[in-house]
């Protein structure tokens, strides 16, 4: 990165650019996401560079986003041909990398005859689309009206995808929301077993926890999920809005396991904005029909493109080992930490439960060093980086992280946790 003048300053700002942008930004952008940390002007593989010249490792990769880095040249190249060649044309139309990005998503999660793929903007939305799959296999005439979600659920913040969400903070203000969901016990078995039977239309499930702290779904529950919802002739849709797409150092953390639908999202893009639903099957394939649901920009020849590239530079690289073997460098010398009490995760979606509630303040820390880390807690991080991080990279994270927790309990100004450090599902 350069040392030179950073991009977008604004007039009359080179020096203090960045808090020139956060005061523009406090004037004109509405304040949802509470105030922003930087004001980042561009970013290089693995790094990004703030309005003020200064240089972060990103260990967030926009919420497990970024999963090609920054600027990656296969990206850049997919999006700007495409969008010189055709950029918008409606869903009155497709268009062939549409139709090749549906034959490639159904190809690597390995869909039976029959399967479809609806595609969306977004995680949230994409959940909405199951949602409303769910409607569709419910018969309340036969009882069969009950939504079953898992307590710590994230799956979005949209009205349907909320209902589906089980933190109260984030549900309260807007209820009523669409009725007939339940949140069972997380990882209970027992509980589930004992819920499902044929009034549940639809069993929703992440088979890791992002937003609660990166909690994976112990062995063999999503095996007994499939199991009950079969018997019970209810839908297992699976979340891997946040694991899919080599987050976990596979194509989907659910791998062994075909549900009868599928969210995807955040990395699928590798940082332009796509999401899909997809159903296996033709039972589930044919539960909306013609009229039923839509959206404007979803799976338009841009979005497709920039998926397609993401994908074939997952497929054609090391990426994926990558993810595996870095991975399990930084969840073993995490673990091996003192102030560290607890590390959870598979692949580059890692959860640091530390041993004190200072975790936002580790993130302040963490961004002061040149890093950017999240928290989903009072006492856990999480770390989410770009698929393309190497061993040398998570290295100086390792190196820099005891110093960065000492500066976040010295802090006798710690932020207190607020919603800007949690999960983006819009």
């Amino acid at each position: 990165m350069s040392n030179q003048e950073p991009q977008g300053t604004p007039p009359g700002a080179a020096a203090g650019a960045q808090q020139a942008w956060l005061d523009r930004y406090d004037s004109s952008l509405m304040g949802v996401f509470g105030a922003p940390q930087r004001a980042l002007v561009s970013g290089s593989g693995c790094y990004v560079e703030d309005a003020d010249g200064k240089q972060y490792l990103d260990l967030l990769g926009g919420i497990a986003v970024n999963s090609l880095g920054h600027a990656h040249p296969a990206l850049v190249a997919a999006v700007s041909d495409q969008l010189a060649t055709l950029g918008h044309v409606s869903n009155f139309f497709t268009s062939p990398v549409q139709v090749q990005l549906a034959e490639r998503l159904l190809s690597l999660a390995g869909a039976p005859q029959g399967s479809k793929v609806f595609f969306a903007n977004s995680g949230a939305e994409a959940n909405e689309a199951a949602f409303k799959l769910a409607r569709r296999n419910s018969d309340p005439a036969a009882g069969r009206t009950r939504i079953l979600a898992l307590e710590g659920a994230f799956h979005g913040r949209t009205m349907g995808a909320l209902a589906l969400t089980a933190k109260p903070a984030y549900r309260e203000p807007f209820e009523p929301l669409p009725a007939g969901v339940e949140h069972l016990p997380f990882g209970d078995v027992d509980a589930l077993l004992a819920a499902v039977d044929e009034t549940v239309a639809a069993v929703f499930l992440e088979p890791i926890q992002g937003e609660a702290g990166v909690r994976p779904l112990p062995e063999g529950y999503l095996r007994a999920a499939r199991d009950a919802t079969r018997a019970a002739g209810a839908l297992l849709v699976i979340d891997e809005v946040q694991t899919g797409i080599g987050r976990t150092g596979k194509w989907f953390a659910s791998e062994g396991v075909l549900p009868d639908a599928m969210t995807l999202a955040k990395g699928l893009g590798g940082g332009f904005p796509v999401g899909a639903l997809l159903t296996f099957g033709e039972t589930a394939s044919t539960l909306l029909a013609a009229g039923m649901h839509g959206t404007t920009f979803g799976g338009n020849p841009v979005a497709a493109a920039a998926a397609l590239a993401t994908l074939s530079v997952l497929e054609s690289s090391e990426v994926l080992a990558n993810v595996r073997t870095t991975g399990e460098y930084l969840r073993r010398e995490l673990a091996a930490m003192e102030s560290v009490a607890e590390v959870r995760g598979e692949g580059f979606l890692i959860g640091i439960d530390l041993d004190d509630d200072v975790a936002p303040a580790a993130v302040a820390a963490a961004l002061d060093a040149g890093f950017i880390i999240n928290s989903t807690g009072p006492a856990t991080l999480r770390l989410a980086p770009p698929l393309i991080l190497t061993a040398e990279q998570a290295g100086s994270f390792l190196d820099a992280l005891p110093g960065i927790l000492g500066a976040a309990r010295a802090s006798s100004a710690a932020p207190a946790f607020s919603s800007t450090t949690t999960e983006g599902k819009p």
